[in-house]
């Protein structure tokens, strides 16, 4: 497992286009795809209700958490459409 701190920096924070832009990307990989947030909780980056019930906000950081054979792959991918602001 291999994991990493991201801070949101667009200003709708993972909000419904962002969190489905985030779900569509780590749905494409077959790695176990999670990320931790505020004291201990945790959302599965695969699933939309989940990535919105963690309400992140603007300026909040995350912990992605990818283990399984596409893991570097995976978090790269993710950690850049995050730190870009979800701009493609």
């Amino acid at each position: 497992m291999i994991t990493k701190v991201v801070k949101i920096v667009n200003p709708t924070g993972l909000q419904m286009q962002a969190a489905g832009d985030f779900c569509q990307v780590a749905n494409g990989f077959s790695s176990k795809i999670t990320f931790l947030y505020g004291k201990n909780n945790t959302a599965n980056a695969k699933s939309v209700l989940s990535v919105l019930g963690a309400s992140v906000k603007m300026g909040e950081e995350i912990e992605l958490c990818c283990e399984g054979e596409d893991e570097e792959e995976a978090l790269n991918r993710l950690s850049e459409l995050v730190e870009n602001g979800f701009q493609s």
